[in-house]
């Protein structure tokens, strides 16, 4: 961790993508690592599940299943992998990954590139369940039945996750967010309750992108479908003002210009869900005060990978001290006494 400062020119000599196959690959090399022990100030129950403390790394980093143990020891208190679609699929056509480094961010239009549900299915049934780890599902570009490709997800992978994530927010497949709108979100979750069972928990992925009354029939249909939290959110097809070469590039953007609009969202769905649901916020979170900022906003956890590129992996447990630094600060003994208090 120490090395990163060093390490990242050569890794920024390499396209993105590439960049980012070979630091899976020297991942992959090194031994599991111990996941982080329970922490008393920012451990956080959210589902029924045990969270040694709230900072996550969101899915798109570890897509297929392969590093997951190992950043599990860099002190996160869960990791998501994925996403897994079905059948596995190559993706968009390349180059579809961007640095930004001037605006610390990423554009990317991936397209769910992934082995499949199969090829990561084995190695989660591997390994040792020590540390939390989420299975991130979506539909593969050219089904004929995306709801069934989401419910096939999620019988697949019920007995290796701690909790399941439904995918509706990405923007690289095409029609993929459609089914964010009210009557194919509740026949979509009403197939994956079904599928899962008495399994683990579903969380509910939704894009920054949403108007008003979709915010509100989201909100609505997630309450009534017992669905265990909400992450807000993916990345954005919006341009805020950015400084960067690369700025024009088709696809999701991700990364600090993504902040604000990221914690306007997660304060939309904790006004529309009043409270009744966790909220697990991601997009533009890069520091302790990033994190405390959508804490008290109403997120019980956050989700990071971006700041990762440019920050390196000593973030987490750097965004721990910050928190037990701001925390005390604003006189909260516990994390869970700050979950939605700038209300």
């Amino acid at each position: 961790m120490a090395l990163y400062p060093l390490l990242r020119p050569l890794a920024f000599a390499l396209d993105a993508e590439r960049a980012h196959r070979a630091t899976i690959r020297a991942l992959k090399l090194l031994p599991a690592g111990r996941p982080a022990a329970p922490d008393p100030v920012l451990s956080v129950r959210v589902a029924g599940l045990d969270f040694p403390n709230p900072v996550g790394l969101a899915a798109g980093f570890d897509k297929d299943a392969e590093a997951f143990r190992q950043m599990l020891g860099f002190g996160f208190g869960f990791v998501e992998v994925g996403t897994l679609t079905p059948l596995s699929q190559a993706g968009n056509p390349k180059p579809r990954l961007f640095r930004l480094a001037a605006d610390r961010a990423v554009i990317n239009r991936m397209g769910f590139n992934n082995a499949g549900q199969a090829a990561a299915l084995a190695r989660l049934r591997a390994r040792p369940r020590r540390g939390l780890v989420g299975v991130n599902i979506g539909a593969n570009k050219d089904s004929s039945d995306r709801i069934a490709d989401y419910a096939a997800g999620v019988s697949a992978m019920t007995g290796v996750a701690d909790y399941l994530t439904v995918n509706v927010s990405s923007p690289n497949t095409p029609g993929l967010r459609d089914l964010q709108d009210a009557g194919a979100l509740d026949a979509l979750l009403s197939a994956v309750i079904e599928a899962r069972g008495a399994g683990p928990p579903i969380f509910l992925k939704v894009a920054p992108d949403l108007e008003p009354a979709q915010i509100d029939d989201i909100a609505r249909i997630a309450i009534e479908r017992k669905i265990d939290a909400l992450i807000v959110g993916n990345t954005t097809i919006s341009r805020p003002t950015l400084k960067s070469p690369g700025r024009g590039e088709a696809g999701g953007l991700s990364g600090a210009p993504l902040k604000r609009l990221a914690l306007a969202r997660l304060r939309d769905f904790r006004r529309a869900t009043g409270g009744a649901l966790p909220l697990v916020a991601a997009g533009g979170i890069e520091n302790g005060v990033d994190a405390f900022d959508r804490i008290r906003a109403g997120a019980s956890l956050v989700q990071l990978y971006t700041a990762l590129v440019y920050r390196g992996p000593g973030l987490a447990r750097e965004i721990h001290g910050e928190l037990r630094r701001l925390l005390a600060l604003h006189g909260f003994a516990r994390l869970g006494d700050a979950i939605g208090s700038e209300a």
